[in-house]
């Protein structure tokens, strides 16, 4: 086996053993040299003598858990890389460890380590790959800055409008958007999550005033970790995009978002032709060519309960999706290259 962490020192803070295990086994037969500690307080303690080039820490821990730990090394201008690997929901917390300059965040199980590796890379070489957690970051170190100024929020999520076309996934994507004058209406946001697959989602703002704006501010920062997170966990290689609407409303709860959002998610697979679709709250036409096919709007996010939501799948090399509600109309269409 190749190791290409030789010579790389990582700090493994982490109070459950058998993860703890996990992780040290795994790195170090990637030629790691590892150190372990169980919370915060022993880190600090073997910092002096083991330098790492990563720490890789929990959050939830004992006498000193991660995040008071982040926050401790930072303010004392310590700028050591580092991975948040953790089980909590809470995106308060994920924003606050952000916002104190973690490289990136994961969450438990961990069940791909080619993923859990990529990022070790990506935090130990972050000229020579792109973390998904740098666009998170920016959204998330003004963020309560953003929620006391709904224009700079507004101005914002507009700057983030994807491109009305692009290349990605061996897919040509361009879009066509009606929206009423000087409001955000529909929010448009579509990247790629590997070679051969895309995501994508359409948010409608205007039902909820200023919350609707950071609402697809937090989408925009978290919502393609979360299909990946899911995707790393599922045996099939095609996700359950409802599952994923259920854990956005959950977020949008936690972050005191309130009001109702109309949202649509959508996921294409370049290689296996399939294209995924399920609504919550917006109305939606897929043309393949061969069908036309109405989406089922469903209610939007916000309340959302046990409500049963109707995904369609669906095989097609091209394909053009009309989606409209309060905030407008829009026109996505895409093409297999």
């Amino acid at each position: 086996m190749t190791q290409p962490l030789v010579g790389k020192q990582i700090l493994i803070v982490e109070d459950e053993p058998v993860f703890r295990s996990l992780l040290e086994n795994y790195l170090s037969s990637l030629g790691a040299i590892i150190a372990v500690a169980t919370d915060g307080v022993e880190a600090l303690e073997k910092m002096p003598t083991f330098a790492p080039d990563l720490l890789i820490c929990d959050l939830a821990m004992p006498r000193m858990n991660g995040l008071k730990l982040v926050e401790h090394l930072r303010n004392e201008g310590v700028q050591t890389p580092i991975l948040v690997i953790s089980a909590t929901e809470n995106m308060s917390d994920i924003a606050k460890a952000l916002r104190f300059g973690v490289q990136d965040v994961l969450l438990k199980p961990i069940k791909d380590l080619n993923r859990l590796r990529e990022t070790v890379f990506a935090c130990l070489y972050p000229n020579m790959f792109n973390s998904r957690v740098e666009e998170e970051e920016r959204l998330f170190q003004d963020w309560d800055a953003l929620v006391s100024d709904p224009q700079a929020a507004s101005k914002l999520l507009q700057e983030l409008q994807p491109p009305v076309q692009q290349v990605m996934s061996h897919c040509r994507v361009n879009y066509r958007q009606l929206i009423t004058l000087n409001q955000p209406g529909l929010v448009l946001d579509i990247a790629p999550l590997s070679e051969n697959d895309l995501a994508f989602y359409c948010l409608d703002v205007t039902r909820a005033g200023d919350n609707g704006v950071l609402a697809a501010l937090l989408l925009r920062a978290l919502f393609n970790g979360l299909l990946q997170e899911q995707l790393a966990k599922q045996n099939q290689r095609l996700p359950e995009l409802g599952n994923l609407l259920k854990q956005v409303n959950q977020l949008l709860r936690q972050a005191n978002l309130t009001g109702q959002f109309p949202l649509m998610v959508g996921y294409y697979h370049s290689e296996m032709k399939n294209l995924i679709l399920v609504s919550a709250g917006l109305n939606a036409t897929l043309n393949t060519g061969e069908h036309q096919i109405q989406v089922s709007n469903g209610v939007p996010l916000g309340t959302l309960g046990n409500t049963y939501l109707n995904q369609i799948s669906q095989r097609c090399e091209s394909w053009q999706c009309q989606v409209w509600g309060t905030g407008g109309r829009l026109r996505l269409m895409l093409s297999a290259e």
